[in-house]
C-alpha cells in the first residue's frame, strides 16, 4: 500500500508536465521565432493602414503575458544590465539605418530644421519635463533632470512611419517632415547623453562643482570625438567599399549587407574607447558612407540589412514591453507620473518643436506634424537602464520605470494610430500643390 502511494507521488502528473513544458526555454525560442516571422509579414499587411507595427507588437506582448503559460517576468529592475545592452544594440542598428537612408548632404541651410530641433526643441523639452517632474511629482532635481533627459530624444526605432524610406539618387527626394524627424532622431539620441551625465553628477556629487568638467568633457570633448571618429571611420569604410584599388577589397561588388553591421560595431566600439559618444559616431559614420557614393545601389543593400535587424529587435523588445505592462509594471505609476508623461507628449514636445521652427523652412502644416511626432521609445529605455546603473536618484527605480514605460506606451499608441493618416494627408496636399504648380 505504501509502495503504491510512493509510486503515485513519483509519477509526474500531466498538469505539472504541461506547466514545465510551457515555461521552458523552448517556448521562449518558439515565441521569438514567431515574433521574427511577424516582423517579416506584418509590414506588407499593415501598409498604409492606421495601425503601426510597434503598436501591434505591444498589444501582442500584453496578450501573451496575460496567458497562463509561465513566461519569464520582464522586470527591468532585476534585469537592468540585460535591458541596457539589448536596447543599446537596437538603437545602434536603427541609427545606422537612419544615416544610410538620408539623401540630403549635410549643410547649415539644408539641415536647418534639424539644427533647430536639436539646439532649441531638445533642451526646452528636457527643461519642461524636469520642471513638471519637480512641480507635480516633487522629485529631487537629479531625478527630474534624468526623466527629462531620458524622455527628450525622438526615437529612431519607433519612428519608421514618419521617417525617410529607402536611399534614392535624388538629393531633394526627402520631404521636410520625414527628413527632419529622421535626422533629429539620428543625432539627439547621442546628444541626450550630456543631460544624462548631468543628472548622474547631481545625484552622486551634488552642488555645481562638477559643471566645468561636465562642460569640457561630457559636452565638448565627447560630442566632438563622436563626430570626428564617425567621419574618419565612415570615410575609410566608404573608400574601401567603393573605391579600393584592390578589386578583392571593393566590398560594394560583393553586395554583403552585413558590412553595415560591421561599420556600426566598429564605429561604436572605437569611439567609446576614445571616450566619445558612440551613438553620434554611428549616425555620422552612416552619413559619411552614404556621401562617398551617394547614388550607388549598394547603399540600399546596406540599408535593407540594418532595417531587417531593426524590425527584429523592435519586435522582441516591444513584446517584452507589452509583457511588462501586462505583468503589472505600471502599478507604481501615480496620477502625477501619468500627467507628466501626457504633458510631454501633448504639450511640452509639440510646443518646443513649434517654437524651434519659427521662421524656419517648414510650412505651417509641416511644422505642426514635426512638432507633434516626437516619438518616444527604445532609446528612453536604454538611457534609464544606463543611468540607474550609475547612481541612486532618490526615487524608487520601479517608479522611474513606470513613468518612462507609460510615456513610451502612450507614444506607441497615440503616434501609431495617427502617423499614417497624418502623413497620407500631408502627402496628398503636397502632391496637389505640386500638380497645381506644374499646370
Amino acid at each position: 500500500m505504501d509502495k503504491k502511494v510512493a509510486g503515485a507521488h513519483d509519477c509526474p502528473r500531466p498538469g505539472r508536465e504541461v506547466t514545465r513544458l510551457m515555461s521552458s526555454p523552448d517556448l521562449v525560442l518558439a515565441l521569438a521565432g514567431a515574433a521574427a516571422l511577424l516582423a517579416a509579414v506584418l509590414p506588407g499587411l499593415l501598409a498604409r493602414r492606421a495601425l503601426s507595427l510597434p503598436l501591434v507588437y505591444l498589444l501582442a506582448g500584453m496578450a501573451l503575458y496575460l496567458l497562463p503559460i509561465g513566461l519569464p517576468e520582464p522586470d527591468p529592475v532585476v534585469h537592468r544590465t540585460a535591458v541596457e545592452h539589448v536596447t543599446e544594440i537596437c538603437v545602434l542598428v536603427s541609427l545606422m539605418g537612419a544615416g544610410l537612408a538620408l539623401n540630403r548632404a549635410v549643410g547649415l541651410r539644408s539641415w536647418s530644421t534639424t539644427w533647430r530641433l536639436l539646439g532649441w526643441a531638445m533642451p526646452l523639452t528636457v527643461a519642461g519635463v524636469a520642471a513638471a517632474a519637480t512641480g507635480i511629482l516633487g522629485w529631487p532635481l537629479a531625478a527630474a533632470l534624468l526623466l527629462g533627459a531620458v524622455l527628450a530624444p525622438t526615437d529612431p526605432v519607433l519612428a519608421s512611419d514618419v521617417s525617410v524610406g529607402e536611399p534614392v539618387d535624388a538629393e531633394n527626394a526627402d520631404d521636410e517632415v520625414r527628413f527632419a524627424l529622421t535626422s533629429e532622431a539620428g543625432l539627439n539620441d547621442g546628444l541626450a547623453f550630456p543631460f544624462v551625465y548631468a543628472a548622474i553628477a547631481l545625484a552622486t556629487v551634488g552642488g555645481t562643482g562638477w559643471l566645468g568638467e561636465w562642460a569640457l568633457t561630457d559636452v565638448l570633448y565627447r560630442v566632438v570625438a563622436g563626430v570626428v571618429c564617425g567621419l574618419l571611420i565612415g570615410r575609410l569604410i566608404g573608400r574601401l567599399t567603393f573605391h579600393s584599388p584592390a578589386e578583392e577589397l571593393r566590398l560594394a561588388e560583393r553586395r554583403d549587407g552585413f558590412v553595415a553591421l560591421a561599420a556600426t560595431l566598429l564605429a561604436y566600439g572605437v569611439t567609446e574607447l576614445a571616450g566619445g559618444y558612440g551613438f553620434i559616431a554611428v549616425f555620422v559614420t552612416a552619413c559619411a558612407i552614404r556621401r562617398v557614393e551617394h547614388g550607388h545601389g549598394y547603399n540600399s543593400i546596406l540599408h535593407g540589412f540594418v532595417e531587417q535587424l531593426e524590425r527584429l529587435f523592435t519586435a522582441w523588445l516591444l513584446l517584452l514591453l507589452g509583457g511588462f505592462v501586462a505583468a503589472g509594471g505600471l502599478a507604481p505609476l501615480t496620477w502625477g507620473g501619468a500627467a507628466v508623461g501626457l504633458l510631454l507628449l501633448l504639450v511640452i514636445r509639440p510646443l518646443a518643436g513649434w517654437l524651434s521652427q519659427l521662421r524656419g523652412p517648414a510650412g505651417p502644416r509641416e511644422r505642426g506634424v514635426i512638432s507633434f511626432f516626437g516619438i518616444r521609445g527604445i532609446g528612453s529605455l536604454f538611457y534609464l537602464a544606463y543611468a540607474l546603473g550609475h547612481a541612486d536618484f532618490g526615487v524608487p527605480a520601479e517608479e522611474l520605470w513606470a513613468v518612462t514605460a507609460f510615456t513610451v506606451v502612450v507614444s506607441v499608441v497615440l503616434h501609431g494610430i495617427t502617423a499614417t493618416p497624418a502623413m497620407n494627408r500631408l502627402d496628398a496636399l503636397r502632391e496637389r500643390v505640386e500638380a497645381g504648380g506644374r499646370s
